[in-house]
């Protein structure tokens, strides 16, 4: 069968390739046509950069050519006899590449669609599903301010998914078109400037208290030491954002605020969630997204702002360089394969 995906084959060089796949399918296999994929601007354009060293070692995850994409919508056309978590001609949200088909491992996460949602709505949801995890992580015994750092996609969405459960949300990001659509999305309070001039905003909005929780969704050391200023007594700050580039800093200082304040410190990669619930472990993947699900069919999630393009395929040169060179006009891309 005749297929095209995304290959990322170099630093900065992208390709949307014809491949043959094999239809047989194993024990466990679903056959997805695409409807729609979205594009992370975070690890997709860490690897499509470079940024991420791992690209240039063989045997690495992500190791040029490198099939990128993470978000993928379609509908099953085929289904080992064996599976159980999808049939025939339903819409489900997995994990699978930037690909106008897929053979997929169920064992993998896979999640009904509701009826009638915008399949590059539930495809760009993917993006939550990273910053929900800040929300799971967290340690919320009483009503604390937080403070998200970087509102891009994840960031926003982290900042939607503490505003959602009811905490007192401060989004901070230099760039005015972000903190814009931030609070389009219903963030009531976003602050910018120099990161003097946001800490000073910060201590005003919450009258000297600061953020009980602050969340680095940028994945930066800078961004992290930021945070860690704003983060009250005995507070936490969440690392959300995968930190690549390396930072020369003064780690002691980081270390001695920490251990002086009692800061926790908490890590929030979500492949650290199990894909289905366990026993005795409620939250999951699988968990996680029908939540966001939820939270989409019930208007309390906003991703329509975010997206600020919607591609082709063939455009995916065009879509990354966007993301990286652009990140104030191309705020989201999703990519619509039907």
């Amino acid at each position: 069968m005749k297929i095209q995906n995304v290959v990322v084959t170099g630093q900065n060089k992208v390709e949307l390739q014809e491949a043959e796949l094999d239809e047989n399918l194993r024990s466990n296999d679903l056959l997805i046509e695409t409807e729609a994929t979205y594009i992370s601007s975070g690890t997709e354009l860490a690897n499509y950069t470079g940024v991420e060293p791992k690209t240039r070692l063989r045997g690495q995850w992500c190791s040029y050519p490198w099939k990128s994409g993470y978000a993928n919508v379609g509908i099953v056309r085929a289904a080992s006899p064996g599976v159980s978590r999808a049939q025939v001609g339903d819409r489900v949200f997995t994990y699978a590449n930037h690909a106008s088909h897929a053979r997929y491992d169920a064992s993998s996460l896979v999640v009904q669609v509701p009826d009638g949602m915008d399949s590059t709505i539930a495809a760009a949801s993917r993006m939550t599903g990273v910053a929900v995890t800040a929300l799971l992580v967290a340690d919320l015994q009483d009503n604390p301010w937080v403070a998200v750092y970087g509102l891009g996609m994840v960031g926003n969405q982290a900042a939607q998914a503490f505003r959602i459960r009811g905490f007192r949300v401060i989004g901070v990001d230099p760039v005015q078109k972000r903190r814009e659509i931030a609070e389009q999305c219903g963030v009531q309070h976003t602050v910018g400037g120099t990161p003097e001039e946001a800490h000073e905003a910060i201590r005003e909005i919450t009258r000297g208290s600061m953020a009980g929780v602050s969340v680095d969704a940028v994945g930066h050391g800078a961004v992290c030491a930021q945070a860690l200023k704003a983060t009250s007594d005995h507070g936490q700050l969440i690392i959300l954002g995968s930190p690549r580039a390396p930072v020369e800093t003064n780690i002691t200082a980081f270390l001695s605020d920490v251990h002086l304040r009692w800061i926790s410190v908490r890590g929030a990669l979500e492949w650290m969630l199990p894909m289905y619930p366990t026993v005795g472990r409620r939250p999951s993947q699988y968990t996680k997204q029908r939540m966001i699900f939820d939270w989409i069919e019930r208007g309390d999630l906003q991703l329509e702002p975010l997206i600020s393009h919607r591609m082709k395929p063939e455009q995916i040169k065009q879509a990354y360089d966007g993301l990286r060179d652009n990140p104030e006009i191309y705020t989201g891309v999703a990519l619509e394969w039907r």
